[in-house]
């Protein structure tokens, strides 16, 4: 089973019914598995930030949401995460390649990477930074975690986690 499969069927356990995603090119192939499963609504988003408003909305009117996006990004929803997903108590598993690390290709990644975890680790939103192929074990635990807790959690996804096949 390939690494995009596995988060699928990982979604598709913890009962996500609602997910909204930002173009990603490492999180390409989950984003097609989510368009072709009839159990998961894939709406997707201009801006991260927005992308949140619409996981609220979902979440609000009884649909468990997530959403995926880059790390790049994590500047721009700041204030939906403090003020809307963490004030409301709702859980977001928040799916995010995570780019500027080592084997990141693209020099202008680099900066945000520096600042993510911090950021993430400021608002108190748990943070799970997947390298290997085998860390994907860990999302069944984490997304029922989220749950439970009705708590946001960041799972960051590096450029070393997406080579290759699960064996």
């Amino acid at each position: 089973m390939g690494i995009d499969d596995r988060i699928l069927a990982d979604l598709v356990k913890h009962r996500i019914e609602f997910v909204t995603t930002v173009p990603c090119k490492q999180l390409a192939g989950v984003i097609e598995g989510i368009d072709t499963t009839p159990s998961i609504l894939h709406v997707p988003s201009n801006k991260e930030d927005e992308g949140m408003g619409l996981c609220a909305g979902a979440w609000m009117g009884g649909k468990r949401p997530a959403i995926i996006m880059q790390n790049t990004a994590i500047g721009v929803t700041i204030n939906a995460l403090a003020t809307l997903t963490q004030f409301y108590r709702m859980p977001l598993p928040m799916l995010i390649s995570y780019r500027g690390e080592v084997g990141e290709p693209v020099a202008c990644q680099v900066e945000m990477a520096v600042h993510t975890k911090a950021l993430l680790a400021q608002l108190c939103i748990p943070t799970y930074h997947f390298h290997r192929q085998s860390d994907v074990e860990e999302l069944d635990g984490i997304l029922g975690h989220c749950f439970m807790a009705s708590k946001p959690v960041a799972v960051l996804m590096d450029a070393t986690f997406w080579k290759g096949e699960l064996q």
